[in-house]
């Protein structure tokens, strides 16, 4: 008999790289489906905790409503227009995708595509296979000394204009949100749009698709250009309209052009296919082995570290993103434990929280503490999962307001977290803890509400607020001793003798809504809870 697995479900909707699927063999069961064959997909995705894509696959709401079980969506690859961000974000369903994995090969296909313009290459290689000889015909320019507008000086547009210097041209470049000093780093004068326009003997566009840059350059634009002028499109679809493109094409305008993008793909017909002076490609930019290597085993990392619960620093959709300290890693559980144990002890959603960090760590970024704190905050209190994702879309939903304060002086730990706030009825709360010294580094509370504790933060605990009198700690571990509930540690502590007491008890199972009543009223309890802390 073949017994269900046990292990997370990845699932392979397109080809990936084999050193891929390597990094996820071992830990997970891996399928494959045809993220092409819709039916399939959407069967498929009701058993995957994670699903791995590339360019064919839309993972839509509907997609996503499929996959129950989904905790991360995946794409080999830069752009997510595949896949529907936002409503991932509202399912808690992480995304990544692998945004340094092409860049190289992007940057070079420019490269490609505005020498191949300027040398007439691909209708003179087209010509001698068909048995023609012209040599004069295809007389092209040289690209030495020339003038050379890089528009877009992201990363890729920076690894473009670097080869290009290599030719010994002059670089001029148009970005708006680049100071001019970091450009002149690089070697490069930077200018207004219309400087490069009339400037360039060479245009190359490395901008982001969005509503400011869709049709960039447009007819006005292009009429601004020098007569001859070469313009590659190496980035995205839309950005120079295609139609504008044309008929500069067809005046003699504009010497030629190199396309791998189109505004809608695939493209197989468009007038621009005409022209013998342009290089037309299938968006090619990516289309490398090494691309390809690279973004599968950037994603299948990523998954990985989702998959066994580690934070993903590159997660499009986290609102903290970069690499995580190594010091401020091990504090990612204890900031979820602590918003789990504030919900509980506060016994419902505060108004406001800040998350204090005290200690040595505060000198490093500790944003995603704040996040990992607002997991636990709400852990307990939706139904759905709560993730790194939508944490923050529940806290804005539900108007509590969660923000961050560093303190690097901590008097008694070396660091100590704390999530103190208010609830709606002006009851204030506060939770502390820290981790233990040495190589277990285990996780312990060490305050709740001003009473100082050293328990534990881990499995099932109880907390019980209560006056202080002879006969509870009896009393209370004769109940639990009669359900068969096991107390694993004990701690009361106190503000005064005869004052409010608070006993925190680790049980080794959890403890039901009846028998935590009970407990409550043999106590005479104030307040009573429970958390489960087992999971965070």
């Amino acid at each position: 008999m073949n017994l269900p697995t046990t292990l997370p479900v990845v699932l392979i909707a397109e080809e990936l790289a084999p050193a891929a699927l390597a990094v996820l063999a071992d830990d997970f069961e891996v399928r494959h489906v045809d993220g092409t064959d819709r039916p399939a997909l959407l069967a498929a995705l009701a058993d995957a905790d994670a699903v791995l894509i590339r360019s064919a696959t839309q993972i839509d709401a509907e997609a996503l409503a499929a996959g129950t079980k989904l905790a991360i969506v995946a794409r080999a690859g830069v752009g997510l227009d595949n896949v529907d961000v936002p409503a991932a974000t509202a399912r808690g369903v992480m995304v990544v995708n692998a945004p340094t994995s092409n860049i190289v090969s992007a940057a070079e296909q420019a490269v490609a595509l505005l020498l191949a313009v300027s040398r007439h290459t691909v209708p003179a290689a087209s010509a001698l296979k068909q048995g023609q000889w012209k040599r004069s015909k295809y007389t092209g320019v040289e690209i030495f000394e020339k003038t050379v507008g890089v528009v877009g000086l992201g990363r890729i547009g920076v690894l473009f204009a670097q080869r290009m210097a290599a030719f010994g041209v002059k670089l001029i470049a148009y970005d708006p949100y680049l100071q001019p000093a970091r450009a002149a780093q690089l070697g490069i004068r930077l200018v207004g749009l219309d400087e490069l326009l009339t400037e360039s003997d060479f245009i190359s566009i490395h901008l982001p698709k969005t509503p400011e840059t869709v049709g960039l350059i447009g007819a006005k634009e292009l009429a601004k250009t020098k007569k001859g002028v070469r313009i590659v499109n190496a980035a995205r679809g839309g950005l120079i309209d295609e139609a504008a493109l044309a008929d500069a094409l067809a005046s003699g305008h504009v010497g030629g052009a190199g396309l791998d993008v189109f505004v809608k793909e695939p493209c197989t017909d468009s007038p621009l296919f005409a022209f013998e002076n342009v290089v037309a490609v299938p968006h090619l930019g990516a289309s490398t082995v090494e691309a390809q290597d690279k973004a599968g085993l950037a994603v299948a990392k990523s998954v990985k570290l989702a998959l066994q619960g580690e934070f993903v620093p590159d997660a499009v959709n986290v609102q903290v993103g970069g690499v995580v300290h190594e010091e401020i890693r091990p504090l990612l559980p204890l900031a979820e434990k602590l918003g789990r144990v504030y919900t509980a002890v506060a016994g419902g959603v505060a108004a406001n929280v800040v998350v204090e960090v005290r200690g040595d760590v505060a000198q490093h970024d500790v944003s995603v503490l704040q996040l990992a704190a607002s997991k636990g905050l709400f852990a307990d209190v939706v139904a759905d999962q709560v993730t790194y994702v939508n944490a923050p879309l529940l806290a804005k939903e539900r108007g509590v307001e969660i923000t961050l304060a560093t303190f690097e002086d901590s008097p008694e730990y070396q660091n100590l977290l704390t999530l103190r706030g208010a609830l709606p009825d002006g009851r204030t709360v506060s939770v502390s803890g820290t981790l233990t010294a040495g190589p277990r580094e285990v996780a312990k509370l060490t305050e709740i509400d001003g009473f100082d504790l050293d328990v534990p933060a881990e499995g099932n605990v109880i907390f019980f607020r209560y006056a202080d009198r002879p006969g509870i700690v009896g009393a209370i571990g004769g109940l639990l001793g009669e359900a068969g509930v096991n107390i694993a540690g004990m701690q009361v502590a106190r503000l005064s003798a005869g004052g409010d007491a608070l006993m925190a008890l680790a049980v080794d199972s959890p403890v039901h809504g009846d028998l935590l009543s009970s407990a409550a009223t043999v106590v005479g309890a104030k307040t009573a809870c429970t958390v489960d802390l087992t999971e965070a």
